[in-house]
């Protein structure tokens, strides 16, 4: 609910503040004293563009201060108000209440703080949504929408329309995503049979030239082995001739020369042959050295057979390396890089299918989903055909009430037939209809005035006053499913007059039994219904008038009822008729 407003240099209000209850609250005063800029400054708080005409003349900017409480609203709304805290970093104040500001420059910026942090506007927005209503005569303008229309309807369906509501939605984006990829497949399906044939292409390429993981780099360290392998297997005769005996002279090999094996094993002989035991110790030390040397000798013997012979070799492996390299060009920068290509080139290929069969398959899962929205469609119509009736009974009950007993609203429910270029058209017990975001349905509220009228659109029947009767036995109906713990009224009572306006205050504080509700008033009747009266006063000042806001007390309440009695004033009639006006709704109140 809210709390407190405080309203600083907005239109003719200097500076004024008002502290709101639970019940009904009414706001009265002259016209041009400024009821208006109280509406307007809620209008603010709840994240409306500011206008920069409203900043008061010769201030240089207007400041709205609203502090709300969230103890009487429902545990949706606090959670949707605890989210928005937490993300926002605002923080409650100490006695529990959420204070949310917003400052009108005369340069026309605006600034929004909420708990102490500078947020957009439209947080504020989120703020007062499901704690905050505000009707004004504009909302009688949103009566006449099909859109709105169709919202009372389901949120007076509850529930039970409700769930309907989010099946159908469910699943028309299946249907739309399901249409999509068959639109695209249908268009595509050329480019697709040409993408199949370039990646068959390239596969088929590839699996030709067989790569093996790493297979590039071990070609290029073998063609750089081959490429030298006259001095390689130079090096290696030489080293084994060294250890064997032989000598590399002019190329030719002398196996007669004497090689370290040969020395060695005439050194240990000698060594082996000698009295002296110092050296003979040294003989199992050459032992060792003839076994090792022995083993590298084995070695090169290996490695010059290893080495090739085949002259081709190499060409072999340079027109391989140039396979590759044709590979290499097309698809990565290595070998592995076109295996690791050619693997997910193979899973899209998989996942390709222009045939017929595929296209048929995806038609007949359209044509499923279709049959389930339509009975989702048709099942969400059905129930808000019944509900319909008992808005409409309820509504014209409650005109009853409001000085219009002969009066009858009707809930018309059609399905929207689709259009020649309709962008979601399904078909739904043989007739093509719209499949809009909220059903196949449009809604429209129909009023026939009086017995004998017939029942037209509302915008075609009723008058201002009617409107806004209409608009109030709307929200009295809708009362129980509404949301918001605060609703707000400015002047619903428009052109109505006598009986009617106390019927129409005795519904606001029915309203206000399960709901603040604070009013913008010009009539009596529906003042003399409040549980806090506040007005607000206009002084004209030398420079520019003043306005400010004040509760009243039981006896200014007489006087203030008494003024607005036809300007009857403070006179013994005035007053006499203002306390039988307080006599009478004090009595309905308590009934």
């Amino acid at each position: 609910m809210l709390a407190e407003i405080r309203i600083d240099s907005l239109g003719v209000i200097s500076q004024a503040s008002a502290q709101f209850h639970e019940g009904l609250t009414v706001l009265t005063g002259e016209t041009g004293a400024g009821k208006t800029m109280i509406v307007t400054s809620l209008h603010l708080l709840s994240g409306a563009r500011a206008d920069a005409g409203r900043v008061r003349v010769g201030a240089n900017r207007a400041v709205v201060e609203g502090r709300f409480s969230t103890a009487a609203a429902g545990p949706q709304a606090v959670a949707e108000v605890e989210r928005l805290l937490e993300s926002t970093g605002a923080e409650r104040d100490e006695d529990g209440t959420v204070i949310a500001v917003r400052t009108v420059g005369a340069d026309g910026r605006s600034r929004a703080h909420l708990g102490g942090r500078s947020v957009p506007a439209g947080a504020l927005a989120e703020l007062t949504a499901p704690l905050l209503t505000v009707h004004g005569q504009n909302d009688q303008l949103r009566l006449q929408r099909p859109d709105q229309q169709r919202h009372a309807l389901d949120e007076f369906g509850g529930a039970a329309v409700g769930s309907l509501l989010d099946k159908y939605r469910a699943l028309r984006e299946r249907w739309l995503e399901a249409r999509a990829e068959l639109d695209e497949r249908t268009r595509s399906s050329r480019e697709l049979a040409q993408e199949v044939d370039r990646l068959e292409f390239a596969l088929n390429e590839i699996d030709a030239v067989d790569p093996q993981p790493g297979e590039d780099a071990a070609i290029v360290a073998e063609v750089r082995r081959l490429g030298d392998l006259d001095s390689l297997r130079s090096a290696a005769v030489a080293a084994q001739a060294a250890l064997v005996g032989a000598a590399e002279l002019g190329g030719d090999v002398t196996p007669d020369a004497s090689g370290a094996l040969d020395l060695l094993g005439e050194a240990r002989s000698r060594v082996e042959s000698s009295d002296d035991e110092a050296l003979t110790a040294l003989a199992p030390r050459l032992a060792e050295a003839i076994t090792v040397l022995t083993d590298v000798s084995s070695d090169l013997a290996g490695y010059l057979e290893d080495l090739p012979s085949d002259p081709g070799a190499l060409d072999a492996l340079l027109s391989r390396q140039a396979e590759l390299k044709t590979l290499t060009r097309k698809y990565a920068a290595d070998v592995d890089g076109v295996l690791e290509w050619a693997a997910q080139a193979r899973e899209r290929l998989g996942r390709i299918d222009v045939s017929a069969d595929a296209l048929a398959a995806l038609a007949a899962r359209v044509d499923e989903v279709a049959a389930d929205l339509a009975a989702a469609a048709t099942a969400l119509s059905t129930a808000r055909a019944k509900a319909s009736v008992k808005l409409g009974k309820a509504v014209t009950t409650e005109l009853a009430g409001l000085a219009m007993g002969k009066a009858k609203l009707e809930v018309a429910v059609r399905q929207m037939p689709a259009g020649a270029q309709d962008s979601a058209p399904l078909d739904v017990d043989g007739q093509r209809v719209h499949a809009g975001a909220s059903g196949i349905d449009e809604v429209e509220f129909r009023l026939a005035a009086h017995a004998h009228a017939p029942s037209l659109a509302l915008g075609k029947s009723a008058s201002g006053g009617e409107l806004s009767r209409v608009m109030l036995a709307l929200e009295v109906v809708l009362a129980g499913a509404e949301s918001s713990a605060t609703m707000v009224f400015d002047e619903v009572d428009a052109g109505v007059g006598g009986r009617a306006a106390v019927e129409i205050g005795r519904r606001l504080a029915r309203l206000a039994r399960t709901h603040q509700v604070i009013v913008v008033t010009h009539l009596p009747q529906v003042a003399a219904f409040a549980d806090t009266h506040l007005v607000v006063d206009k002084v004209d000042g030398k420079r520019a008038a003043d306005s400010g806001v004040r509760t009243l007390t039981d006896e200014q309440r007489v006087a203030e009822l008494a003024r607005m009695l036809a300007g009857l004033g403070d006179t013994e009639t005035g007053r006499a008729h203002a306390e039988e006006l307080l006599a009478t709704a004090s009595a309905e109140r308590s009934a």
